[in-house]
């Protein structure tokens, strides 16, 4: 089981290690491992638990990024280096 309290987490936290840890218990990992596996890949994705200290309530930081998030310039480059490519 991992170590520490997990009430510093918020529910979506959970869910999200609770999730995480079934797929790998699903693909042959003890339970023990895959939870701390589950653990550890939460930690890496928001930085630990989120309920205390300044900035609770803030969304998590690392959200995946799309196309519609770069600039005009990044877009422009991109169209350009694929024409290079094929040309």
């Amino acid at each position: 089981m991992p170590q520490g309290d997990k009430d510093a987490y918020t529910d979506k936290q959970k869910r999200k290690a609770a999730h995480i840890a079934d797929g790998y218990e699903a693909s042959g990992v003890p339970e023990p491992e895959a939870q701390a596996r589950a653990w550890a890949t939460v930690n890496k994705d928001s930085g630990g638990g989120n309920k205390s200290g300044s900035g609770r309530g803030k969304p998590d930081t690392h959200t995946a990024s799309g196309a519609g998030d770069r600039s005009a310039a990044a877009k422009k480059g991109w169209a350009t280096r694929r024409a290079n490519a094929k040309g």
